[in-house]
């Protein structure tokens, strides 16, 4: 369902450190005041269809910038991505709501854009309203008023009300309290009986461990580890030093 060949993903950013005045005049208005970072090198992975796929790894090791690779928001500096069907993605906090508008509004500019007719709008909003558990009251009103586990309901909701092929998760889970998590397992759940293949991006082993069928471990842009999620799971805590029983 999801296949990654080379993939590898390069940031511009600003340089520091000019050895002197001159080079930095020099180099002002020119390129030469970014440099080219590797957030990912060399990535290789194949998800299977209706598989949960776990991906591992500390702050900053290139975890969110592969997820955004596969959601099509990001082009890669060099690889091949292949994703097959509809995806969905519930990245970080806030991506993909459009603030200004409120609740109703981005669960009905979603399903616009994603080719629904009238009804089929209509029923997703109500999906939308019943996930969620938001009044109607919070539901009129602006998404940039909402908190973040507000927002986490709603970005949620609008991502899986459709049963896309390919579900995209970033962490949103962790913000949430215990009944949204459970309502949200149970939604994964749901979508992996239908043959809905997810990926699940945590640094979290409990979280992975519960759900996922594999997992990968991310270090420093590259792929370390992929196996079952126990044994990923302790390979990515010893890169941490932390014991796991």
């Amino acid at each position: 369902m999801i296949e990654l060949k080379g993939l590898q993903v390069d940031y511009l950013v600003q340089r520091h450190g000019f050895r002197s005045i001159k080079e930095y005049l020099v180099s002002f208005g020119s390129k030469r005041l970014l440099e080219r970072k590797r957030v990912l090198h060399g990535v290789d992975l194949q998800v299977e269809r209706g598989e949960c796929f776990g991906i591992l790894g500390r702050n900053g090791s290139g975890k969110s910038t592969l997820l955004r690779v596969l959601a099509g928001i990001m082009e890669p500096s060099a690889g091949t991505v292949r994703v097959n069907g509809r995806v969905a993605p519930v990245l970080a906090l806030g991506v993909g709501l459009e603030p200004e508008l409120n609740g109703w509004e981005n669960a009905r500019l979603c399903g616009v854009l994603m080719g629904q007719d009238r009804t089929e709008v209509r029923r997703t909003m109500e999906q939308v309203r019943d996930f969620t558990g938001l009044s109607a009251e919070d539901l009129d009103m602006p998404v940039k008023r909402y908190s973040t586990g507000m927002m986490a309901r709603l970005g949620f909701a609008i991502a899986t009300a459709n049963d896309p092929d390919v579900l995209l998760i970033d962490e949103v889970l962790a913000v949430g309290d215990a009944a949204f998590q459970r309502k949200c397992y149970a939604r994964i759940d749901e979508l992996k009986a239908k043959g809905c293949t997810i990926v699940f991006v945590s640094h979290y082993l409990g979280e992975v461990q519960k759900i996922c069928d594999r997992a990968a471990c991310i270090e420093a842009g590259e792929v370390v580890r992929v196996g079952h999620p126990h044994e990923v799971g302790v390979h990515y805590h010893e890169l941490l030093g932390i014991p796991v029983e």
